[in-house]
């Protein structure tokens, strides 16, 4: 279906430009990621504590079978891009949908710890078909030429699913225990989101009104040969030091918050607060950097990491400074979520986009994986300021590559 009108041509009604395949596919995929992450990876954040009571396994077994299902995520990352390219994001993510709930139906009636990892990994292939990777591969399927928004709105959703979700899984969890909450869980995956994948992506724009900042020509051209193995090197870089940081984050935030001297309520207060850093700076992009080249967004995101690290080194032991901290780590966050997106569009274009998400995404589902427990080893070892050093280095790292990128990316002839 054709979603432009002739130039000079009136306007079409809001309701008509809302029914479009682009609004109509954000809109699904946004509801759909909001649930896919809050019942999955998001998921342990409130039913963990309560699964190792009960079972009387460890908290280490327990999260480790996030950490076995994000393992397999990886390993499974190209096979799933390369499908999406030949078989299509609408048919994958519905695949995707249908695995989730069976695998969370699963786990709600797992009895041994071996069972749990094997559900976990079981899992794993379920949310590559179903988080962002997947859906940004669908999105660019639906709008071909205005990939990037598409994917800027779509985050907007997703930032709120630990917002959403940790509160309903809690009190699901205290009303009706664990298990009858991962069957509620499955079965908003199975009613809710396979419906919305299969008829949200049922439409695509053909030659859509093309945004400048979208199309490939807007970073320059598409890569190819040996540029194109260098920008995936160098790029695979960021991401995998940037996952490093981000994964142990994710787990770790709070503890680390209380480490550098906050009292345990506030540093709860301020962790919560990175969701809102999060969609504020997508908020952002949306707003004034919409035209902005996506190498540049991507140049900006990865500063602001190593930036809110050595705020926390330096004056962590301060309300303000702890503050100053989230909020600059939160957007980082954010806007980096775009831009695993929008960089391999610009640079690569849309042909293979899903197989090249792919790639790229393995090493950053690796280290993510492995993030948070090496980052646990390494607070045992040294204590939290040596492992906090250590994600700081990480950060310079993801820095120094995306610097080097973009300045061996403007010396190539165009």
């Amino acid at each position: 279906m054709q979603d432009q009108h002739e130039p000079g041509a009136p306007t079409p009604p809001l309701r008509q430009r809302l029914a479009a395949p682009m609004p109509v596919a954000v809109t699904a995929l946004g509801l759909t990621q909001i649930i896919a992450w809050g019942t999955s990876l998001y998921a342990l954040g409130v039913l963990g504590a309560p699964i190792a009571a009960d079972t009387g396994w460890s908290r280490s077994l327990v999260f480790g079978g996030l950490t076995a299902g994000l393992l397999v995520a990886a390993a499974v990352s190209t096979s799933v891009g390369r499908l999406i390219d030949t078989w299509g994001g609408r048919r994958v993510m519905t695949l995707g949908s249908a695995l989730l709930a069976a695998g969370l139906a699963a786990l709600a009636h797992v009895q041994s710890e071996a069972t749990y990892l094997a559900v976990w990994a079981f899992l794993g292939l379920a949310m590559r078909m179903s988080l962002y990777d997947a859906a940004f591969a669908a999105l660019v399927q639906v709008t071909p030429a205005r990939g990037r928004r598409a994917i800027s709105y779509l985050t907007l959703f997703g930032g709120f699913a630990s917002s959403i979700f940790w509160p309903i899984g809690h009190a699901l969890c205290g009303a009706y225990g664990w298990r009858s909450t991962l069957v509620v869980f499955a079965a908003l995956n199975l009613i809710v989101c396979l419906p919305l994948h299969w008829f949200g992506l049922a439409r695509t724009e053909v030659e859509p009104a093309a945004d400048a900042t979208d199309t490939p020509s807007a970073a320059g051209a598409v890569l190819e040969g040996r540029s194109r193995t260098i920008a995936m090197v160098l790029f695979g870089l960021v991401f995998a030091a940037s996952a490093f940081v981000f994964g142990a984050f994710s787990v770790h935030l709070p503890a680390v918050l209380q480490a550098f001297g906050l009292a345990p309520a506030a540093a709860v207060t301020l962790a919560a607060l990175k969701g809102v850093a999060q969609v504020g700076g997508r908020v952002w992009e949306l707003v004034f950097a919409r035209r902005m080249q996506p190498l540049n967004l991507g140049r900006i995101s990865i500063v602001f990491m190593p930036l809110s690290l050595l705020v926390l080194l330096a004056f962590g032991a301060s309300y303000p400074a702890a503050l100053a901290f989230t909020l600059l780590f939160g957007i980082s966050n954010g806007l980096v979520t775009i831009v695993r997106g929008a960089v391999p569009l610009a640079l690569f274009g849309r042909i293979g986009y899903g197989t090249m998400l792919g790639i790229l995404a393995t090493p950053y589902l690796l280290l993510n994986a492995l993030s948070p427990a090496l980052f646990a080893v390494a607070v045992d070892a040294w204590g939290y300021e040596v492992a906090v050093a250590i994600l700081l280095g990480a950060a310079l790292l993801a820095l120094a590559a995306i610097e080097l990128m973009a300045a061996w990316y403007r010396r190539l002839p165009r």
